[in-house]
């Protein structure tokens, strides 16, 4: 293996891949938000400099995700936090859950998603849409909503305006001596939306403390509902909005 090949790689393991290069679609993307307030000085500690809150405004999310190029069929379930960089909006990503390799690894290596292992489902139970998220065999999230009431469909133009908000993570890397070789807030937008439904509804949302899944670190203080809808879209690449390292330069 030259060099030339080596630098045209995906990722690790070379021998075989985790993952192709993006971008990455995802046809038939199914999402369950919760949208509460919480502590405001429990929120400011997670959320990292230069980010403000943007209210005490948290969405707790699940999202089933069947047809992803590259990643293929699996679910995700996390946290994030409303918040300003530079005066606009975005959603700050705080934690995240997956039951499977290969978009764990991806995220975390492309974008710096907090993703972690875990078991995350969103189904219809009868008339209630129900969200559980499994950390070691522990039921640590629950959420429900009201199932796509008639009278509660959500205009299709203002969802997908919501959904092409900002995106920021937190990206931390090491080097080989431990200390910080990455270390930046990277911003993407998503793309080329096709929604297919959507739905807001009253909701309820359900965390238990957890030593090595704090999702409960952000408590409900104020339902402020929830949001059910589809759609097909595009995970382009990122940028960095800021380098915590260039900062010591």
């Amino acid at each position: 293996m030259n060099r030339e090949e080596i630098l045209a790689a995906s990722s690790m393991p070379l021998a075989s891949p985790s993952y192709p290069k993006g971008p990455f679609r995802f046809i038939g993307r199914e999402y369950l938000l919760i949208n509460y307030e919480t502590d405001p000085e429990l929120l400011r500690a997670i959320l990292p400099e230069p980010l403000v809150p943007d209210g005490n405004r948290v969405y707790f999310e699940w999202m089933k995700m069947p047809d992803s190029t590259g990643f293929g069929d699996y679910e995700e379930s996390g946290c994030g936090i409303a918040a300003l960089y530079n005066g606009e909006p975005c959603n700050y990503s705080v934690m995240m859950y997956l039951d499977d390799e290969s978009p764990t690894t991806g995220g975390r290596e492309i974008w710096g998603f907090p993703k972690k292992y875990g078991l995350p489902r969103l189904k219809v139970v009868h008339e209630t849409l129900t969200g559980t998220l499994h950390y070691d065999d522990e039921r640590v999230a629950l959420g429900t909503m009201e199932y796509k009431h008639p009278a509660k469909a959500l205009d299709p133009a203002t969802v997908v305006q919501g959904m092409k908000k900002l995106n920021v993570n937190l990206k931390w890397l090491p080097g080989v001596d431990g200390k910080p070789e990455i270390a930046q807030l990277v911003g993407y937008h998503l793309e080329d939306i096709d929604l297919k439904f959507a739905f807001s509804g009253e909701a309820r949302l359900h965390l238990v403390p957890h030593v090595n899944c704090r999702l409960a670190d952000l408590p409900v203080r104020k339902y402020l509902g929830g949001m059910h809808f589809k759609a097909d879209l595009t995970l382009p690449y990122g940028r960095v909005l800021h380098d915590y390292l260039a900062e010591t330069k």
